[in-house]
């Protein structure tokens, strides 16, 4: 299904700035008293929002921290964007991890990142502390009630907000270590401003308007722009969750007259779905919804749009770098494309065994990608930045194509392509499948090692509540749309399936299990 949504009549013109630091000055001036970001029944204007980010560089500031590292173990919250923002301000390095990890999953992310300062909230402080004292990390500050709070930093002196250097080093994403171990990718101020030319090309959404309501993890790339930046770019009113639960978050929509949910993976809205709440719902606020991370199934995103009346785009980024492609929330949208390429980036699709020639429309091939808003490189991986990074362009790992319109289709990573005695499998082809099937709520598909064929189908499979299924019934149903050698030979039912921190599938664990 393909449909187009008329542009208006007038798009903003869009300031640019060195930083997101500038932006939120410039906000703070020019709408002091409007609301800037909430979180429950927490507000801050943007006057106050910009004090209080100052308060606490300056006092990041006394620990010499400029062009140094801060961790930060915090969940969702107020003290968690101020906490991030300030340590930009502040001329560092900041690099938001999971708090849910534990500290054998916390230590490797942390030797790597090498901080001089480890920020935590209460719900992270034992454990903060515990690691800070083994790597030798030299300070830890806690935020929130217990450690320096909102209403601390508004009780000091008013400061200027210092501001920091385009090309400085901003921010540091762990990629989500779901096919692999995880990588620190390295991003400036400037790639994260161009992160918002790039969503405005593509959504162009009005300055001082929108009021926008994001549930992704700030430790994740989507949800750290999506909090901290791309709201302060256009001043727009920021609602964070400290976490998604679908009942609130429904109830959200309607309490805030949210016109923007920044959304997520699939699961996040198969949950809004599911929930007993959802028909009963008042969506009329929302203008666009928004998914990445993961696939979205065809299935999920042309029911979104009949049962809300509000338009669900399907984009694609990585850690390493986003937006690369989306939807257009003006113009022709298709359902299964990831969309088109916004004017500040170039994306080819290149042959899997040289990586050099450019594939025709419809052919096959990895995917690589240039612009400002990339990574960097990899921090302390050589060998990684030499394979990814090659002559300006950053190969991603992902296979896809383009048709006759210029629209990206995405149809697997690299990685998880499956070779079933020489032919190639690409496992999105069977999930989707899969999806369709009225009994099955989810799906995911791998390759597992076989003595015969080289690697077999694997398909792991959740059951919608009360429904039944047998393997062979299975099997059955895919020999209808599947070639022999795509039909999954091993299906396991499963009650759920395993998810990394911001909702993806963790296929490596699915792998594991064979």
């Amino acid at each position: 299904m393909n449909s187009v949504a008329p542009a208006p009549a007038a798009l903003p013109a869009y300031p640019r700035y060195p930083t997101i630091i500038h932006a939120l000055a410039r906000a703070a001036e020019l709408k002091p008293a409007a609301p800037g970001i909430a979180c429950e029944a927490r507000e801050l204007s943007y006057e106050a929002y910009a004090r209080v980010v100052a308060a606490l560089a300056h006092e990041f500031g006394r620990l010499g921290l400029a062009h140094e590292r801060i961790a930060f173990m915090m969940s969702n919250g107020l003290e968690a964007c101020v906490g991030l923002l300030a340590g930009m301000a502040a001329s560092a390095q900041v690099s938001p991890l999971n708090p849910n990890y534990t500290e054998p999953e916390l230590e490797p992310l942390l030797r790597d990142v090498e901080p001089r300062l480890l920020v935590c909230d209460a719900g992270s402080s034992a454990k903060a502390r515990a690691l800070a004292q083994r790597l030798g990390i030299a300070h830890v500050i806690e935020l929130g009630a217990a450690g320096i709070s909102i209403d601390a930093l508004l009780a000091m002196p008013q400061r200027a907000l210092p501001l920091p250097r385009e090309d400085d080093l901003s921010a540091l994403f762990f990629t989500g270590g779901t096919t692999g171990i995880p990588k620190g990718a390295n991003h400036t101020h400037q790639s994260l401003m161009a992160y918002c030319y790039g969503i405005v090309a593509l959504w162009p959404f009005p300055l001082d308007d929108e009021r926008i309501l994001n549930v992704a993890p700030l430790f994740h790339i989507w949800g750290f722009c999506f909090t901290l930046v791309m709201p302060v770019y256009i001043r727009a009113f920021m609602d964070i969750m400290p976490a998604y639960k679908p009942a609130l978050v429904l109830d959200e929509f309607q309490k805030r007259k949210i016109t923007v949910f920044a959304g997520g993976p699939a699961a996040l809205y198969l949950g809004l779905r599911a929930n007993e709440n959802f028909p009963k719902t008042d969506f009329s606020s929302l203008k666009i919804c928004l998914s990445g991370g993961a696939p979205c199934p065809e299935e999920l995103l042309r029911s979104w749009e009949k049962d809300t009346g509000c338009v669900l785009l399907e984009g694609w980024g990585m850690s390493e770098g986003a937006p690369i492609n989306s939807n257009p929330l003006h113009g022709v949208r298709k359902i299964g494309s990831v969309g088109v390429v916004p004017p500040n980036t170039e994306v080819q699709v290149v042959d899997l065994d040289t990586g050099e020639t450019v594939m025709p429309v419809g052919e096959r091939g990895e995917i690589r990608v240039r612009g400002a808003q990339f990574t960097k490189g990899y921090r302390n991986r050589p060998e990684e930045n030499a394979r990814a990074i090659r002559n300006g362009w950053f190969y991603t790992g992902d296979i896809g194509y383009y048709d006759a319109d210029g629209y990206l289709f995405l149809v697997d990573r690299k990685k998880e392509m499956i070779i079933v005695g020489g032919y190639n499998v690409y496992p999105r082809e069977i999930d989707e499948l899969l999806f369709k099937h009225p009994a099955i709520l989810e799906a995911a598909t791998v390759g597992v090692a076989d003595t015969f064929s080289g690697e077999a189908v694997k398909s792991f499979v959740v059951l919608r509540p009360g429904a039944s299924l047998t393997v062979d019934e299975l099997q059955d149903y895919c020999r209808k749309s599947l070639v022999k050698y795509k039909v999954p030979t091993r299906v396991e039912f499963v009650d759920a399936l395993p998810r990394s921190g911001v909702g993806k599938i963790n296929k490596l664990e699915l792998k594991k299990r064979g």
